[in-house]
């Protein structure tokens, strides 16, 4: 059997892996081992965090219309529940954005949901 040189192509598999880890601190950027274990857990925790992303903005959300709510004389929870009552679906991202930038369509929402 012919002898196969590999070479090129295991060259570009470790410049792949260490395009990933530019940036990480010590050997973790240089040393391929190194590097392919840092990748292994940087994979995991971005995972994690798109997850937690939205709970952190669902969390956000949910202050800023409970700030807008308590303006207009009622709790979140009652302010929700009024919603659901009266059929309005808006999502919390959209009742946020309302109740920050335009307070004056919010208050109506509100009424409507009293």
């Amino acid at each position: 059997m012919t002898r196969v040189k590999r070479g090129v192509i295991a060259h570009k598999k470790r410049e792949r892996l260490l395009r990933h880890v530019k940036g990480f601190k010590w050997g973790r950027k240089s040393k391929e081992r190194q590097a392919r274990e840092a990748i292994l857990h940087k994979w995991t925790n971005q995972f994690t965090s798109r997850k937690l992303k939205k709970r952190d903005f669902r969390r956000l959300w949910n202050v800023q219309i409970n700030a807008g709510a308590r303006q207009n004389g009622l709790s979140y929870s009652v302010f929700i529940a009024a919603l659901k009552k009266k059929h309005i679906e808006l999502d919390r991202k959209i009742l946020a954005a309302l109740a920050e930038k335009h307070p004056e369509v919010f208050k109506k929402i509100v009424e409507t949901a009293k």
